[in-house]
């Protein structure tokens, strides 16, 4: 089933056995999974790939669970990828494609990492699964984990949105709301779980979950007849996507079955809480905690990521950038998306189309290149946000500030 060696520390190149349950590097850095491509390069064919299950599992010799038996699936992957031609006229680019992560189990991109890191918890032999969440992360474990019998504990912001709290508490999970940011969550995962037995899958603090998310990938470059696209727009919170994405394409070159081009990697945040943007902007190798964070868009609240300093590498090595967009621009370009498309994204997603548009405009972005975007999540699970958009029009005495003039 896999090909999976070892696990490596990001930062320091130190080896560590993979059959075992592990979170940071005794660097306090990610372990990232490592792979025997030369055997794959060898044993795996296309033909293999096409030939296997619709969904993310049919990359299994790249993805590190052993037993199939241990597979917890609830049919994630195989996203479709949407041409985009009308909004693409409207925004001047002639090649726009969207990847729509919006139709995986429990409505976003997270059931990816969620399936992987499940599966192998569930191999490894944990049995009570805890994390910190910003909504969707929590969303997806709560599912994966109800369907591995196992027990999951969700911490999360007081202020989530709606959909992603009801969803835990349907799946079972321990749920609590936190007083505070997704970092303050974190905090209570880390000081609890040793007392409580809980294996941690926050965020790259467990291997994993990026190997879940770097299927979007493996996926695109599949879609489109094992080549890259021009540029990839990514929303970037815990940027676990991102640096999924960057490590399937190294791999897909080492088998042999890419060249050794890449997209221009653009990372989008929020104006609310920017840090990796700040970073880039500043030439940082790592970025510095966003004080006072606030954005409607709940994914990209993220005050300070753990691999901040990967997803700055992958931006850097492509060429590309980062750049913050606000909350009313994000919710405009999410609007103009559904109106012209027929997609309603999450927050998150629409952000990307913001920065698009930004990026076309002072020429970082050509017409004619070929642009994917990445779209995390449905809509839907966001429509206390997107009703905003949509306040009745004010009555005759609401627009004279309450004053009611006196008949003659």
């Amino acid at each position: 089933m896999t090909f999976l060696t070892s696990l490596v520390c990001s930062k320091t190149g130190e080896k560590f056995p993979a059959g075992q349950l592990q979170n940071l590097s005794p660097a306090g850095a990610p372990l990232l999974a490592q792979y025997d491509l030369e055997r794959v390069r060898a044993e795996l064919t296309k033909e293999q790939v096409a030939a296997g299950p619709s969904s993310m599992w049919r990359y299994g010799p790249l993805l590190p669970v052993a037993d199939p038996a241990h597979i917890v699936s609830l049919g994630e992957g195989n996203t479709p990828l949407i041409r985009t031609a009308r909004l693409g006229e409207k925004l001047g680019a002639a090649n726009l494609l969207v990847k729509d992560e919006s139709t995986n189990p429990t409505g976003t991109f997270k059931a990816r990492g969620m399936a992987c890191a499940v599966s192998m918890a569930k191999e490894l032999g944990a049995t009570k699964l805890a994390t910190p969440s910003a909504g969707n992360a929590g969303s997806a474990l709560a599912a994966y984990a109800a369907a591995a019998g196992m027990e999951a504990h969700i911490f999360m912001p007081r202020d989530v949105p709606q959909a992603n709290y009801i969803e835990c508490k349907m799946f079972g999970a321990h749920t609590t709301l936190v007083d505070g940011l997704i970092s303050d969550c974190g905090r209570i995962v880390a000081e609890r779980k040793d007392a409580e037995g809980w294996f941690d899958v926050s965020t790259l603090k467990e291997p994993y979950r990026i190997e879940g998310k770097k299927t979007m990938g493996l996926e695109l470059a599949e879609q489109l007849g094992w080549r890259l696209p021009d540029a990839i727009f990514y929303p970037t919170g815990g940027g676990v996507g991102m640096i999924g994405m960057w490590k399937a394409f190294d791999e897909l070159e080492r088998i042999g079955w890419i060249g050794p081009k890449r997209p221009k990697m653009i990372a989008v945040q929020a104006a609310g809480c920017a840090p990796i943007v700040r970073a880039f902007d500043e030439g940082a190798e790592s970025s510095q905690f966003w004080e006072g964070a606030g954005t409607l868009a709940a994914g990209l609240r993220v005050p300070k990521a753990i691999g901040d300093f990967l997803v700055l590498k992958a931006v850097r090595e492509s060429g590309g950038t980062c750049l913050a967009v606000s909350d009313q621009d994000l919710l405009a370009a999410g609007r103009l998306l559904a109106e012209t498309e027929g997609l309603f994204v999450a927050p998150e997603g629409a952000s990307c189309f913001a920065a698009l548009q930004q990026l076309l405009e002072n020429g970082f972005l050509k017409k004619d290149e070929e642009i994917v975007i990445y779209n995390t999540g449905t809509g839907l699970k966001y429509l206390d946000n997107w009703s905003t958009q949509f306040r009745p029009e004010p009555t005759a005495e609401e627009r004279l500030g309450g004053l009611i003039l006196p008949r003659s």
